[in-house]
Order: structure tokens, then C-alpha cells, then sequence
């Protein structure tokens, strides 16, 4: 394979973490901004199946396109409840 090496030439970890990594970048803020984008991707979402719905009742659209807008709303809904539970859960 290329790109490969053998040997004891490859890659190694570093011995002390807490000097390598961002220490302010914990689990508990990592919850905390994916949640945010989240909650932005669901509000997004549902303008997008409320416009679609909208659409439907005008019949601008075919009515199985709710369908799969109404899936994919709840769905990032459903993402954006895991992520608050989690967020509320881990420890400051």
C-alpha cells in the first residue's frame, strides 16, 4: 500500500494529553454545540415541511412529497431531543 509504513517510523501518541488538546473543549460543550446545530437544522427542516405542506394544499407539489419532508423533520427533531438529554446528563 502506499503511503504505508512499517516499522518504527509511523505515527505515535503523545504521552501527556492535557497539554495537546483544547482543555475548554469538553464533553458537556461538544453536546452543547451539537445540539445548537441541531436545533438549527430542525428549524430548518420544519419551515422547509411547512412550506411543503403548504405547497401540497395549493397543489403546486405531489402530496408524497410530505412524506419524506415529514421524515426528515422528525428525524432532526428526534437527533435534537437526544442531544439536549445528553447535554443535560453530563456533568459541568
Amino acid at each position: 500500500m502506499a503511503g504505508v509504513r512499517s516499522g518504527s517510523g509511523g505515527a505515535r501518541v503523545a504521552g501527556n494529553i492535557r497539554s495537546v488538546h483544547t482543555p475548554t473543549m469538553t464533553l458537556k460543550n461538544a453536546a452543547l454545540l451539537a445540539l445548537i446545530g441541531t436545533i438549527l437544522m430542525t428549524a430548518l427542516l420544519l419551515w422547509t415541511f411547512v412550506f411543503t405542506f403548504l405547497n401540497v394544499l395549493r397543489n403546486v407539489v405531489p402530496s408524497v412529497m410530505l412524506f419524506s419532508s415529514f421524515i426528515y423533520a422528525f428525524g432532526s427533531f428526534s437527533v435534537m431531543v437526544f442531544f439536549y438529554v445528553f447535554h443535560r446528563t453530563q456533568k459541568s
